[in-house]
């Protein structure tokens, strides 16, 4: 079963940049929001209660940050 994931994003977010390249790696789709340009994915973000990028959304599963041994934790 396919996981739906959501990635939170900035342009200058370098953390940002490298858990994406980490998702295309492994051939993993994701929807990005990306809250530099997108105003209505900035105010979801901090209804969530994040004020940072990169925030990954994997199903209801939250991870802040670029964490590699969580994402492949929840990927499996």
């Amino acid at each position: 079963m396919e996981k739906q994931i959501i990635i939170y994003t900035s342009n200058t977010c370098g953390y940002c940049h490298a858990a994406k390249d980490y998702l295309d790696s492994l051939g993993v789709e994701y929807q990005e929001r990306n809250v530099s340009t997108d105003m209505e994915a900035r105010k979801e973000l901090m209804q969530k209660g994040f004020m940072g990028v990169p925030v990954l959304l994997v199903d209801e599963e939250v991870i802040q940050g670029f964490d590699k041994a969580r994402i492949d934790q929840l990927l499996k």
